[in-house]
């Protein structure tokens, strides 16, 4: 089970879709072994708080299809939840235990968002990167990291994606070290950890326990409100941000469909604010379909590296929806022209051999921008990085110094103009040989030379070295210039990592939401 955890468990289940409104109802497909099960349901917030449960329900076990990573699982509805009128937006955890199956096998997973009423609906909407949950799913077979061009959002989510025990740093992917420790450049501490309790290589990357969960966990401790929907949410609804003023997306929110980027530009572009408080975003390019192939949401298709010569679009009028790199020249939207950063110009940190003894923290330039306001930060010092908050995939800048020997963005086609690079970290791409051993995806591919080959043009020496040589960064900007909105953009997947414990990343945190949350609600 180095990648696929099919059925490790007695029992598997998924929801028929992944947001539900208030007062609507939700129906859980499940496969078990035993005959019986129970099914408890928490809406996961500050706490966790029991909404639903029940007992007895009778358990039948339904084989995975052999296409079930790519078509889904078709398995029968099991049961299903009334979500009540006052049910709270938010993320809710479906927990299934099969009666008289071995403790340790014995529990599944499913999990949906509740969406806000139009009457209660906050100034601000968390987006779920449940696209992104899905392209590393391995469920029934292949993700898109291991083979895949199509996933299935019909089938469970990897075991441990949702809910896992806690621990320190085992389940990390760029683990942070402490004093005179060696790096785990190849993943080793990571991968024994995972292989132990048969977890999915996911849950290094993606899902809510990792990234969205930590957020909430602080947000809404703190107080902040806010509304919440999932990625195929925008596919699913042509005005998602209409009673919104800012948006946010935490983590490693990758992977977007052009009428997700549609949406978010237009958001911008009429003034409402975007915080994007992850790394590698909006790197990838993917389309939703039906079961027929149209538009829909049942399936995520993503060519990914060979995009450019095997996705059907290529050669069409719809070329610009190649599932491949934005900024990809046949489609030419590269994600630093809504973000302010991009991933050609920093990829990984403290991963493989890309800077595996770097810092895992942003040094700080700009020391009195309102971001750094009430936490004593000076020039060069170092932020987050006990906790690692910079790692393990990140989002850079061409950069170069001006006068007072600071940061500014050297512009490139697409970048903003109105752009302000407050911190910095370095990062870096890599090439064949240079992933951790343990890494379970790329066997034919590096980064460094794909993007050389794709964005500059081809794998010349100079340019190989144009990717290698990149950064993390901490951005602010306006990309619809002095007319549109501001976006914020903390370049990291591990920036969530910081919120429990770090008092400086914390009121950083709270410096970027006071500055749209407070402002908005007002």
């Amino acid at each position: 089970m180095t990648n696929d955890v099919t059925f490790y468990d007695e029992i598997e289940a998924y929801c028929s879709t992944l947001s539900v409104a208030a007062g609507g109802r939700i129906g859980v497909h499940v496969s078990t072994k035993q005959p019986h099960f129970g099914v408890r349901v928490e809406r996961w917030g500050a706490e966790r708080i029991e909404v639903f449960s029940a007992d007895g329900i009778a358990g039948t076990f339904f084989e995975p299809p052999t296409n079930a990573d790519a078509t889904g699982c078709d398995w029968p509805v099991s049961f299903e939840i009334d979500v009540e009128p006052e049910w709270q937006t938010g993320f809710y955890l479906v927990t299934l235990t099969a009666a008289g199956a071995a403790v340790g096998r014995n529990v599944g997973h499913a999990g949906f968002v509740v969406h806000a009423p139009r009457q209660r609906r906050q100034a601000a909407l968390l987006v779920l990167g449940t696209n992104t949950w899905n392209a590393y799913n391995t469920w029934g077979g292949a993700s898109l990291y291991t083979g895949g061009h199509q996933v299935s959002f019909q089938r469970p989510w990897p075991r441990g994606l949702l809910d896992r025990p806690q621990v320190d740093r085992d389940d990390r992917k760029a683990r942070p070290v402490r004093f005179g420790e060696e790096p785990d450049a190849d993943g080793e501490i990571f991968q024994a950890y995972r292989m132990e309790h048969g977890y999915s290589p996911a849950i290094g990357s993606t899902g809510w326990f990792t990234h969205e969960r930590r957020f909430v966990e602080w947000a809404e401790t703190a107080g902040y409100e806010f509304d919440y929907a999932v990625s195929s949410d925008f596919d699913a609804t042509s005005d998602l941000l209409a009673d919104y003023e800012v948006v946010l997306g935490i983590g490693h929110d990758e992977y977007w469909t052009k009428t997700a980027r549609d949406q978010v530009d237009r958001h911008i572009g009429s003034g409402g604010d975007y915080v994007s408080l992850s790394g590698n975003t909006m790197f990838w390019q993917v389309r939703l379909v039906d079961e027929e192939g149209n538009p829909g949401l049942d399936h995520m298709i993503g060519h990914k590296y060979g995009g450019h010569t095997a996705d059907p679009v290529v050669g069409t009028d719809a070329v610009e929806e190649m599932s491949g790199l934005w900024c990809d020249p046949l489609v030419g939207r590269p994600e630093w022209s809504t973000l302010g950063a991009g991933s050609v110009f920093g990829l990984y940190h403290r991963f493989g051999q890309a800077t595996p003894r770097g810092t895992g923290g942003f040094t700080v330039f700009r020391y009195d921008h309102w971001m750094f306001e009430g936490t004593g930060l000076r020039y060069g010092d170092l932020l987050g990085g006990d906790h690692g908050v910079v790692g393990y995939e990140t989002l850079g800048c061409p950069i170069t110094l001006d006068e007072y020997q600071l940061p500014v963005v050297r512009l490139v086609d697409g970048m903003p103009t109105d752009h302000e690079i407050v911190g910095l970290s370095l990062s870096s791409n890599l090439g064949m040989g240079e992933y951790p051993k343990s890494i379970s995806a790329l066997n034919d591919q590096g980064d460094l030379e794909f993007l050389a080959e794709r964005y500059y043009g081809d794998t010349s020496p100079e340019n190989l070295a144009k990717v290698r040589h990149g950064n993390a960064v901490m951005v602010v900007c306006r990309p619809q210039g002095t007319g549109g909105g501001e976006v914020v953009t903390i370049g990291s997947t591990d920036w969530v990592f910081g919120l429990a414990d770090d008092r400086l990343v914390s009121q950083v945190t709270a410096n970027i939401m006071d500055r749209f949350f407070r402002a908005s609600s007002s």
